[in-house]
């Protein structure tokens, strides 16, 4: 496997993951804004009303044909907050070229149809079309008011919420219903407009396949050559970046219809060295990652107080969450357990084994990433938001290379900012 960035335009890049690992190649196109509360609404809309319909392709419907036609290709899109940064991303998975039945260049067809989906929308009377704005404005809706069906990821929403309250890492990625009704299909597709006009753009392809070829097709496409060259205005999240001031624990407490208590505790590091993030993880890993963890072992199996028991690490805004899944009654006896984890962890109660099981975890899961083509490419789009880029073996190297000092200098900088816990409302 080997990769490569081409600059095409300022602002705009083209990223070749080439390997021939992989019967098939992976196109995806991410268009990266700050996140704003004024329009992070009408952004998540933008890539579901894309989806319905271009220039060349009328219709959901007459997408979802020329996707049959290239093999039972794939199309999908979203949006996705990865630090301070919203993403409006997509992904077309067609067949590589070497595999089909008969000789055809599936990758450059691939390429235009991807591009014609981002770049060259459906309009009528110079808008997008009202009766797919209309639609896609309900699905979205849905989406908003379904967050509480998922009773875990709300709970940790909800705790980054609190925890980042009036900071663009609080907004929620789907945005907000009372938005919803100020949009029309007028001031959407001027949203579009400045998305295309703003947005930093990183277009991959993952597979095997001529690089010259792809670049080609890509510079000949009318809708690319016509796009301005712009500031690259992204937030760089790292964990030197994101400083902490010491505050006051928070705790709250909200009630909704649940059988099963959830509890989020949000941990600042205030811990800012140039490649900690390394030693933060074996720190996490340590903590609550794995299946030999503290967190694991100790509240959900010898204490038996929880279903679930885990945390992660958020290095883009050097936060660790705590999740645990717990009987509403066992709230204090899981908080005091999990409080006497953390107390272990600053007093350096962990074992020379434990660091070298979490780093063979850690070295495991790398190895994994390159197992999936879009897991790969969501690493090396993480590279490009940090500014920083590192292959999979360096990676490893700086993971093997970290020592039981940088993991209790962390320790011991580690604070609990936000305890959240979702109970029951008739409690």
């Amino acid at each position: 496997m080997s990769y490569k960035m081409e600059k095409i335009k300022e602002g705009i890049k083209i990223h070749f993951i080439k390997t021939n690992k992989f019967k098939t190649n992976l196109f995806a196109i991410f268009l990266t804004v700050p996140l704003d509360r004024k329009n992070i609404t009408q952004n998540a809309l933008i890539p579901a009303v894309l989806r319905m319909g271009t220039a060349n392709l009328k219709s959901q419907e007459d997408i979802s044909i020329e996707l049959e036609n290239m093999y039972g290709a794939t199309l999908d899109g979203g949006v996705e907050k990865t630090g301070d940064n919203q993403i409006i991303k997509f992904y077309l998975e067609t067949l590589n070229d070497n595999f089909l039945p008969e000789q055809e260049d599936l990758s450059k067809r691939a390429i235009e149809l991807i591009l014609d989906v981002v770049f060259n929308p459906l309009k009528e009377n110079n808008t997008f079309k009202k009766e797919y704005v209309d639609s896609e404005k309900k699905t979205i809706q849905r989406l908003i008011e379904g967050k509480i069906d998922n009773k875990d990821m709300y709970a940790y929403t909800r705790c980054i919420e609190e925890m980042y309250k009036d900071k663009p890492y609080g907004l929620y990625k789907y945005g907000y219903i009372e938005d919803l009704s100020k949009i029309d299909e007028k001031n959407l597709y001027q949203s579009y407009i400045n998305l295309l006009n703003e947005s930093k753009i990183d277009i991959f392809i993952s597979g095997n396949f001529e690089n010259n070829e792809i670049i080609d097709t890509i510079k000949e496409n009318i809708n690319i050559k016509n796009l301005k060259e712009r500031e690259d205005k992204h937030v760089i999240n790292t964990e030197e970046t994101e400083k902490k001031e010491k505050v006051e624990t928070k705790q709250i407490e909200e009630s909704k219809d649940v059988t099963q208590g959830k509890l989020v505790i949000g941990l600042d590091i205030d811990f800012y060295k140039p490649d900690s993030k390394y030693a933060m993880c074996i720190y996490n890993v340590i903590l609550g990652e794995s299946a030999t963890s503290k967190m694991f072992q100790n509240v959900r199996e010898k204490a038996g107080l929880a279903y679930s028991a885990r945390s992660t690490y958020v290095r883009q805004k050097n936060n660790i969450y705590i999740r645990a899944g717990i009987e509403i009654e066992n709230f204090e006896k899981a908080l005091k357990i999990i409080k006497e984890q953390l107390e272990d962890m600053r007093n350096g109660k962990f074992t020379d084994e434990e660091i070298e099981n979490a780093k063979k975890y850690m070295v495991s899961g790398i190895k994994n990433v390159q197992d999936e083509q879009d897991s790969e490419i969501t690493y090396y789009m993480g590279q490009e938001l940090s500014g920083k880029l590192l292959t999979f073996d360096e990676y490893i190297d700086k993971i093997n290379d970290v020592t039981r000092k940088q993991i209790e200098n962390i320790a011991s900088k580690i604070h609990i900012n936000t305890i959240y816990f979702l109970t029951n409302k008739e409690q």
